[in-house]
């Protein structure tokens, strides 16, 4: 049981039979009340299977030090798809579902894929695309309304990692909003309108927008294939070695990873930076009195946040893991947004300290051979985005709670109302 609970749903949470406890419903993230189960499951149970729910039975892993034990280990929990992928629904239970990415794929096939897009997000490019993205917000910033309340997601957080989005595929600018819809569509949870929550009215309809996201890039698929290669997403799978052969269901594969990998989590960490300085005003203060920790706190916003809050791996073989049997074939899911406030790992875990020791040593962006291949591009966006809010506002405050996203994947936010000063 945990420790003296303090408040009314740490009471409820502790009442429960440990047995029937279940982290994957959506409903969980979208209250924000998560937080007490995983806190009982790292005490009592860091490595718990739970027997029934929507999605079949699945084992969760919840602590900082075991998440990395099955993150770094490739050769006993598998990321294929072919063996169920990375989310909590089997990858191929959808026809639509059928290609697989470097994300749903193990070594030896893993490394020439992922290699194919990395240059993009590479230490050279990047130090090209910082004046871009640094022209692009401050015209974003620049254009705010003062004095009056507005939708901190869509005007600021949307718009700069879908403008950012378009660029690495060289997407039109004029329709980059289609970007923004069809990452909304991959990760939406199936059925949560009936629920309580997300994006699609049903399955069909699903099915039928991933299939205009793989129409709309077949096309620009075509054009860059006959062309010389160039230095987008685009054209580098077309022209890859290892992908230029890929099946129409892998490009979709590979769509839904780039998309989602490119904007879900750096705008979702973009509204947390808000919110979460508007919470513990002191780091506010702390920030605006010395600018130079700024790395420091992207850094913390990411951990504190954690925009993706699991990953899924199916184990190989019968494997020990926390003192359990994991049976070959049991999904294993890994809990970054536990791992991240472990309290054996970081000190006071659920409060935001922008100057903490060691900030990058978070979970957020996975670790072994999966480790985000954008990580530094949205370390980039977020670092620019608060240089440039400094120079421009005293502060921008949040005028109510944010809504949160249905989902127990991305951790993120549909609104949050803020108002900078006159």
């Amino acid at each position: 049981m945990l420790d003296t609970p303090t408040t009314e749903l740490e009471a409820e949470v502790a009442a429960i039979p440990l047995e029937d406890i279940n982290v994957a419903r959506p409903r969980l993230y979208r209250d924000d009340e998560i937080w007490p189960y995983f806190a009982r499951l790292r005490r009592e149970a860091p490595v718990h299977y739970c027997k029934e729910s929507r999605v079949g039975p699945f084992w969760s892993v919840t602590t900082f030090d075991l998440i990395m034990a099955v993150d770094t280990n490739h050769e006993d929990f598998s990321s294929a798809a072919e063996r169920g992928g990375i989310g909590l629904v089997d990858f191929r239970s959808g026809g639509e579902r059928g290609g697989s990415s470097f994300i749903t794929q193990d070594p030896p096939e893993h490394g020439p894929n992922r290699r194919t897009v990395q240059p993009i997000v590479g230490p050279r490019n990047l130090a090209k695309m910082e004046d871009l993205i640094r022209e692009r917000t401050a015209r974003v910033l620049d254009d705010l309304p003062r004095g009056e309340v507005f939708d901190w997601v869509p005007r600021v957080s949307i718009e700069l990692t879908t403008l950012m989005l378009a660029t690495l595929f060289d997407f039109p600018i004029e329709e980059r909003g289609k970007l923004t819809r069809w990452s909304d569509v991959f990760t939406s949870q199936r059925g949560t309108k009936l629920f309580g929550g997300g994006v699609l009215e049903s399955e069909d309809q699903r099915r039928a927008e991933m299939m205009e996201c793989v129409d709309y890039f077949s096309t620009l698929w075509d054009t860059r294939a006959g062309a010389e290669p160039a230095f987008d997403l685009v054209s580098m799978l077309a022209h890859g070695d290892a992908t230029k052969d890929m099946s129409r269901m892998d490009l979709l594969a590979y769509l839904g990873l780039l998309i989602v990998g490119g904007n879900d989590t750096t705008r979702n960490t973009m509204s947390a930076s808000i919110y979460a300085l508007n919470r513990f005003r002191d780091q506010y203060d702390k920030l605006r009195a010395d600018p130079g920790l700024i790395e420091s706190m992207v850094s913390e916003t990411i951990r504190w946040q954690t925009p993706l809050a699991h990953m899924r791996r199916t184990a190989v073989r019968d494997v020990e893991l926390g003192g359990q049997t994991i049976r070959e074939g049991d999904k294993v899911v890994m809990w970054y947004i536990s791992g991240n406030r472990d309290e054996t790992v970081f000190d006071r875990p659920n409060d935001y300290i922008i100057d903490r020791p060691n900030p990058r040593r978070h979970l957020s962006f996975g670790f072994g051979i999966h480790r985000c291949v954008g990580n530094r591009l949205a370390e980039l966006q977020l670092r620019v985005l608060w240089e440039e809010i400094l120079k421009r506002f005293d502060r921008i405050e949040t005028v109510g709670e944010p809504t949160r996203i249905y989902s127990n994947f991305v951790h993120g936010y549909e609104a949050l109302p803020v108002r900078i000063g006159a």
